[in-house]
């Protein structure tokens, strides 16, 4: 079992908080749908022996290219992979590119699955960072994907917005529950250095929204999902029974995949491999019939601190016999010593060898995986 992450680097314009590898030079994408074509080939035997069962078009904003190109890129990859066995394809989508010509037309190449870039259904918290929908576009949006038949639509959320309030973060979630979507992928505004968000609060144009507040919108945001029927299966995913992403879940299970495209990243099970974040390198490499990817085998520590770090993030928690098979006795003994902290005090559970954050623990999840890592 493995999957295949493709990245679209295009994005008319840049939000204000993004830091993924994007770009406006739209006039390159017939060229870099020929370039991933290439890479594909030139990679087609990197995970050997797996089947391929999700796809991925992520971005940027892979909705920007025509649907002629999209049709394209799709039909070459399955000209590279055996594709027959696909549980899941997904495609991210803005809300302002989402028509019904578009979506049928995604559906005919086999796309089941939609994951659309929201953020807000406030027009006044779009504006502050950017964004080109508007909430009305944003609803119009997601009765088109349905009414279109792709019954699997999953969008992304943000709290934490510069003059966001309790009260609008928690309409935001009732907006989400009552399209029915099957999935909330939900994060907290995170300033990113290189931003234009990170300059705005240096220069005293923005103000970050406290700890406090934040808290009570993660916990509002629990609640509502919890009580509307959503399991809370990641840090920042929420899913209706049987809509889990099962491609972004193989990336916490360590399941194998190939990326292909500027800034993509793969993992076999042993190595990491990782293209150039720069759209003229990669298409200069691939053009020259070479792999743009760099490769990193990871030492036993890296693994180890991985393996920390993604399991704790699941409602499926962290094994520490795993971690004791996989880096010995002594490993899982010191993290376990580590753990017992914070299982004193709340902020992580333990079932038998299943260590899991707790509510009160995922909003310091970051100090409690840092202390748990290898010494």
């Amino acid at each position: 079992m493995a999957g295949i992450y493709v990245h679209i680097p295009y994005c008319k314009s840049k939000c204000i908080y993004c830091d993924f590898y994007s770009t406006p030079q739209v006039e390159t994408m017939e060229q870099y749908v020929h370039s991933l074509l290439a890479e594909a080939h030139l990679r087609s035997n990197e995970i050997n022996g797996e089947t391929f069962t999700t796809l991925y078009l992520g971005g940027g904003t892979p909705s920007v290219l025509p649907a002629e190109l999209i049709a394209r890129l799709v039909t070459g990859l399955h000209e590279t992979f055996h594709l027959s066995n696909l549980e899941e394809f997904t495609i991210e989508v803005n809300p302002d590119d989402v028509t019904p010509a578009l979506i049928n037309s995604l559906q005919q190449l086999g796309i089941n699955r939609v994951s659309m870039g929201v953020q807000s259904f406030n027009d006044n918290e779009l504006q502050a960072i950017n964004r080109r929908h508007t909430a009305q576009q944003a609803i119009n949006a997601v009765h088109c994907i349905n009414d279109a038949g792709i019954g699997n639509v999953s969008i992304d959320l943000i709290y934490g917005l510069p003059e966001q309030s309790l009260d609008s973060w928690q309409r935001n979630v009732e907006q989400a529950i009552e399209l029915e979507v099957q999935h909330i992928s939900a994060y907290c505004l995170s300033y990113e250095h290189g931003t234009r968000l990170w300059v705005m609060r240096e220069q005293g144009r923005v103000q970050e929204a406290s700890d406090e507040l934040c808290i009570a919108m993660n916990d509002a945001l629990m609640s509502m999902l919890s009580e509307a029927g959503f399991e809370h299966y990641e840090i920042s995913n929420f899913a209706q029974p049987g809509y889990r992403s099962r491609h972004n879940s193989s990336y916490w299970n360590f399941t194998p995949y190939l990326g292909l495209g500027a800034a993509a990243h793969s993992y076999d099970g042993t190595t990491r491999r990782y293209n150039p974040a720069s759209l003229k390198r990669y298409i200069e490499d691939i053009s020259q019939g070479q792999t743009a990817c760099e490769a990193e085998h990871l030492e036993p520590w890296e693994r180890h601190d991985e393996e920390v770090m993604v399991r704790l993030r699941t409602s499926d928690g962290l094994d520490t016999s795993l971690i004791a098979s996989h880096y010995g006795d002594q490993a899982a003994t010191t993290l376990l010593r580590k753990a017992q902290p914070f299982i004193n005090q709340g902020l992580l559970s333990q079932n038998g060898t299943t260590l899991t954050l707790t509510k009160q623990g995922i909003m310091t999840s970051d100090n409690i995986i840092r202390t748990l890592m290898w010494d």
